[in-house]
């Protein structure tokens, strides 16, 4: 894992412990994405999570760009809490 991802996943942490996602819509609506680009972004995140060659995943999620991070951590943090509030 690259130091920038390690960045990433401790940003996560941090996040998860706030259940408060003001913070994290500001920074989804500042980027220039659509939501075709983020449909397709989750879409390959999830296909790819459900593989066993991680390998594969770890590849293609080294190759993603910081906005893309940026999305996949507001993903995980916005399912995590769901997921507490849901069970």
């Amino acid at each position: 894992m690259t130091e920038q991802n390690q960045q990433l996943d401790n940003s996560v942490i941090a996040t998860l412990k706030n259940k408060d996602h003001s913070a994290l819509s500001e920074k989804l609506d500042a980027l220039a994405c659509t939501h075709t680009d983020i449909i397709e972004l989750l879409a390959q995140y999830q296909a790819l999570s459900d593989q066993d060659d991680d390998e594969r995943f770890d590849a293609w999620y080294d190759e993603l760009c910081k906005p893309q991070l940026e999305v996949l951590k507001a993903f995980e943090v916005m399912r995590a809490h769901f997921d507490q509030e849901y069970q």
